[in-house]
């Protein structure tokens, strides 16, 4: 048999690959009551994986006005942050 078929067939996987753990924006009005919402609030509430890095994703409605600290936003989830009276800061990786 070829060496091609012997080979098994997976995937490319860079090795600079930048993984995130993400919330919605709905997950946001559960966490607390603080009006700050970053990183280090997450890893406290045990809610921060092993990547530590933070995407905020769109899904849901934000009912209150926070200011959300994370490594990146999806568009959807930066206008309604903003829609709210927040604001959505990004942390430089």
């Amino acid at each position: 048999m070829p060496l091609v078929r012997r080979l098994p067939k997976r995937g490319f996987r860079p090795v600079a690959r930048c993984e995130y753990t993400v919330f919605n924006v709905g997950r946001l009005n559960t966490l607390s009551e603080q009006d700050v919402i970053d990183p280090e609030h997450l890893r406290s509430a045990g809610l921060l994986g092993k990547s530590g890095k933070v995407k905020i994703l769109g899904g849901g409605l934000l009912e209150r006005p926070i200011k959300v600290v994370a490594h990146a936003f999806s568009r959807s989830a930066r206008e309604k942050i903003e829609k709210s009276g927040g604001q959505a800061e990004v942390i430089e990786c």
